[in-house]
């Protein structure tokens, strides 16, 4: 395939959609801001491919955003779906789907012995935040800059100068007050954490970080910073949340604290544990679990929390993962895409560094090294943009920012891969010139 613009029917249905929801898109990032033009419109999805309104085929590297690690629409979890839907859409009452995932995911990371479903990653941050605070029975939060754990108020806070600088408002709408309980640090800057927990160590609840960095572009976590944040916090009483909604299931069977072999109090989850569909849980010790509602007092409520469709989805795609453990060869071929990115890119005169951990990876304009988001802003965004396109003309599609990781599945094999390169050779000789 090879569109030089949207598709007619993609853009009429993007100016329906724009008189309709915001932006015309339910998730801002849809919407193509960061690299130009109008998004194509999915009709339908399979294996390693979208197929869009006018019947074009493209190699996804989104993956719904890492939720689909074997692919679109297996049939396992097809099958899953559909069995589930008709016993019912959703109950609110409990359904034994729940104690099936529970129980899968509480055998493969096993840092979580009680764990709490709700809808989205989002609820799932905002809810283990809740839980940190009232164990704790303190205010604040640690976050690193570049990361995001969803659109809560208490997340939704930019960096200042300094080393713990306390939080600014990074979108109307979230009070001052509030945004002043959020400190942020750099990543893998453990001496910035320790001047953060020196000057408001008494007030801090939760350091909250994503083991691997994926939306400020993919950010490996350097050797050492994952037990630093351990130690750190159990030396202060504070308690160490990972958010592996992005990581939990996608890097590696116990997700990225079992590959770093580092344990945290909470952990929140989602993408993966729901085979596609909504979905969010949080996670811990059992101690801690017990103080939320009715065990305890800390509540937390949602009307499709443990939505029977979505526990099926995330069963049937668990299973499949337990039973494959393709990790191992994920992760090479991932490596080998990014290797072959990078390298397409210094061959074509443009600087470039990346890494990959299991199906997760990505890369940036930029001669590197980035540890950390501060790093990753100095890539070449503008160069990025009519990569993006020339890639999409070409049949590829990435993710539509230069400041996001992209994702493989089980459905995208060496034949995928080594097309891609080819795409992405192409793309770099067009814009590079």
């Amino acid at each position: 395939m090879r569109d030089s613009a949207v598709s007619t029917r993609s853009a009429e249905l993007f100016a329906k959609a724009r008189a309709l929801m915001p932006g015309g898109v339910s998730s801002p990032v849809r919407a193509f801001g960061k690299v130009g033009g109008e998004p194509f419109f999915v009709a339908s999805a399979s294996g390693a491919d979208l197929i869009d309104a006018d019947g074009n085929a493209r190699v996804d590297y989104v993956m719904s955003w890492g939720a689909l690690m074997v692919g679109h629409a297996h049939p396992a979890i097809v099958e899953a779906v559909t069995a589930a839907a008709a016993r019912g859409t959703s109950y609110g009452a409990p359904c034994e789907a729940e104690i099936e995932l529970a129980t899968l995911i509480t055998e493969m990371m096993p840092s979580i012995e009680m764990v709490r479903f709700v809808n989205s990653g989002t609820e799932a941050t905002m809810s283990a935040l809740r839980l940190a605070r009232a164990a704790t029975g303190r205010d604040c939060l640690l976050k690193f800059s570049g990361s995001y754990h969803g659109h809560a108020d208490s997340f939704l806070v930019q960096a200042g100068s300094g080393v713990a600088t306390l939080g600014l408002p990074d979108s109307p709408g979230v009070p001052a007050e509030l945004a002043g309980l959020t400190l942020t640090v750099p990543y893998n800057d453990l001496e910035a954490v320790e001047q953060a927990f020196a000057a408001n160590g008494s007030r801090i609840a939760c350091v909250v970080v994503e083991p691997v960095c994926g939306n400020a572009g993919f950010i490996a976590p350097v050797e050492g910073f994952l037990a630093g944040l351990r130690e750190i916090t159990t030396r202060h009483g504070a308690l160490l949340v990972f958010d592996e909604v992005m990581t939990g299931f996608r890097v590696g069977a116990g997700g990225a604290q079992t590959h770093f072999n580092v344990t945290p109090d909470l952990t929140t989850l989602g993408k993966v544990i729901g085979g596609g569909l909504p979905v969010g849980a949080y996670g811990g010790h059992r101690d801690l679990m017990q103080q939320v509602a009715p065990a305890g007092p800390v509540y937390q409520a949602g009307t499709l929390s443990g939505n029977p469709l979505a526990m099926a989805a995330g069963v049937a795609q668990l299973r499949l993962l337990r039973a494959a453990d393709p990790y191992a060869a994920l992760g090479q071929r991932t490596q080998r895409l990014i290797d072959g990115i990078v390298a397409a890119s210094i061959e074509h005169g443009v600087p470039a560094c990346g890494g990959a951990l299991g199906g997760m990876g990505g890369w940036f304009f930029h001669e590197g090294p980035v540890l950390r988001f501060e790093d990753a802003k100095k890539s070449n965004a503008e160069f990025f943009a009519p990569f993006f396109h020339a890639c999409l003309e070409r049949g590829v599609f990435l993710p539509p920012s230069p400041y996001e990781a992209l994702f493989l599945s089980t459905a995208h094999d060496d034949a995928v891969v080594d097309r891609t390169l080819r795409v992405v050779n192409e793309a770099l000789g067009e814009v590079a010139g």
